[in-house]
């Protein structure tokens, strides 16, 4: 099963594989291939039918219990999930047959969408729930909604430092008062962290863009001798925690309550944290549009963002949402109140520009 944000990799380093995918979609348009998963409902809906792309695993299951069962109870619309790629999808609408209606993905994926056409211009005043649930105005574009956001953090072993906890990045770089191994992601998991390297050299968190790359790569090369291995999937920041490798590492926020569970014991650090969101926004030529806006406007609902926040660790796009979780539930998300102004929004317009070039330099200075 894969992890919705083991699929960033695939959000994040590019749609520039569309013609090279343009036969494989052929092929998917013609054998049906991609796992589709279709709950049971009434017939209220008069046989319609929605096909969403989302990215399967155990986020597609929460989708599934809190998002597209109750969806077909309340409309009788019928939600087929497609699990696709990026390039293959892309080449699927250059094509003019597009085998998704609504796409689930990164803001950053759609932007790039957008970029080459892929996407239909919204009429917001078909997603009454934008305005009703307050979705952030940063979070709206011309043809996208955000719905939720994951936040990249510090992990830590709280038994590593005799009782010391770390508040910052700059604590994080300092490997004389908090000893021990680190790990950082590598390009193929997410984004380079280069604002991390910023915010620990004392860079204010508002003043971050644009980033000085020169100088967060020489912070970088500071730490370089401590960082024991670079993560490319979710699961792997916890694997290296649990085993003692390392006494620090960056992290997908919500990781952080699984391992404690199992009774590792960690803890994270919010201040600093990078947020990335992911939004929906609908396929230029899709078949269904009708559906796939009633789909949209019932996901973004305060309601429902809050129910797939107890199914899944996702941060609701929705403030209001966190209302209605319980203050268990909304103390483990980095999206609740008293956690959000401690971090910054990944500034997207940046990376699609800067975003090739810095992975080519952190390539090179990861070879050493």
């Amino acid at each position: 099963m894969r992890d919705a944000r083991i699929d960033r990799r695939l959000f994040l380093r590019g749609v520039g594989g569309a013609t090279a995918g343009l036969a494989a979609a052929t092929a998917l348009s013609a054998c049906g291939t991609g796992t589709s998963r279709t709950p049971s409902g009434s017939a209220k809906g008069g046989g319609k039918t929605v096909v969403v792309r989302d990215s399967g695993g155990s986020y597609g299951a929460a989708l599934q219990k809190a998002i597209y069962t109750p969806f077909t109870q309340e409309t009788g619309i019928t939600v087929k999930v497609l699990n696709l790629d990026d390039a293959p999808l892309l080449a699927q609408i250059k094509q003019g047959r597009p085998q998704c209606d609504l796409i689930n993905n990164s803001m950053m994926s759609h932007q790039k969408y957008v970029k080459q056409g892929a996407l239909e211009v919204l009429d917001l005043d078909r997603v009454k729930s934008v305005k009703s649930a307050k979705i952030p105005q940063n979070q709206i574009t011309e043809h996208a909604v955000g719905h939720s956001f994951y936040g990249q953090c510090i992990a830590y072993r709280t038994d590593a430092f005799g009782g010391k906890k770390p508040e910052s990045w700059a604590d994080f770089w300092d490997t004389k008062a908090f000893t021990g191994g680190r790990a950082m992601v590598s390009p193929d998991g997410d984004l380079p962290e280069l604002e991390f390297a910023l915010l620990a050299d004392g860079v204010p968190m508002d003043k971050l863009y644009p980033l000085d790359v020169d100088r967060a790569f020489k912070v970088l090369t500071r730490l370089r001798s401590d960082i024991k291995k670079f993560w490319d999937s979710g699961p792997l920041p916890g694997v290296l925690l649990s085993r003692q490798e390392v006494t620090m590492s960056t992290v997908w926020d919500g990781r952080i309550a699984d391992l404690q569970k199992q009774g590792v014991p960690v803890a994270r650090q919010l201040n600093g944290m990078r947020r990335q969101f992911s939004g929906y926004a609908i396929a230029k030529g899709a078949a269904n549009v009708d559906a796939a806006y009633q789909l949209m406007d019932f996901s973004l609902r305060a309601e429902v963002q809050a129910a797939l926040a107890k199914a899944f660790p996702s941060n609701p796009s929705s403030p209001l949402a966190y209302a209605k979780l319980t203050k268990e539930e909304r103390n483990a998300l980095a999206g609740a109140p008293q956690y959000y102004d401690k971090g910054f929004d990944a500034d997207i317009d940046w990376w699609l520009k800067n975003e090739a070039a810095v992975t080519k330099r952190w390539l090179g200075w990861a070879r050493g």
